[in-house]
């Protein structure tokens, strides 16, 4: 659980600044997110996470799926490479502001510099403590590629972690809240 906070507190830090990405589609994405570290055992820890997600107690599953989708977030699912792919909403007011899905609320500022086809951004978060500078790079309105090279304590200690994102576009409805 402790990872998929990592991976959220890094996406929803890279939308608050948004202002020089390309346009981006409203409706439902998909984000598929795959967390590594430069330490073997950090990895083993990751992956075994990773899978234990779909292995979550039925109450447990309840209550995190209850909290992200009172955020617009669908549950996550865990690819057979160890990715986690999560499903948000885009309204038409975020993509006008060209906001990336996954906008958390939190406690994170975050900064972006344009480039070409996309952006470099940095952010720093006091819940969980973290940080990180990375690109995101728009392949067109419907796709995007981000790399992200992030510090978080989210785990209780401090861990220096890589993420490699892929986003696309489902469609143009997205589910109600509950």
């Amino acid at each position: 659980m402790k990872h998929i906070a990592i991976m959220l507190t890094a996406l929803a830090a890279l939308s608050a600044n948004a202002q020089t990405a390309p346009a981006i589609k409203p409706g439902t994405w998909e984000t598929s997110s795959k967390v590594s570290t430069a330490d073997i055992q950090t990895n083993a820890a990751l992956d075994m996470a990773m899978q234990q997600l779909g292995n979550l107690p039925p109450a447990q599953k309840a209550q995190m799926d209850a909290f992200l989708a009172k955020n617009g977030v669908s549950s996550p699912t865990v690819g057979t490479d160890g990715a986690i792919a999560v499903r948000a909403c885009v309204t038409p007011e975020m993509a006008a502001r060209k906001e990336l899905p996954l906008n958390q609320k939190g406690q994170c500022t975050s900064t972006s510099t344009p480039i070409a086809g996309g952006y470099d951004v940095a952010f720093t978060c006091k819940d969980p403590v973290s940080s990180g500078r990375g690109t995101v790079k728009f392949v067109d309105d419907r796709n995007y590629t981000m790399v992200m090279d992030v510090s978080t304590t989210a785990t209780g200690a401090q861990h220096d972690v890589k993420i490699n994102s892929t986003g696309r576009w489902v469609s143009a409805t997205c589910p109600a809240k509950p």
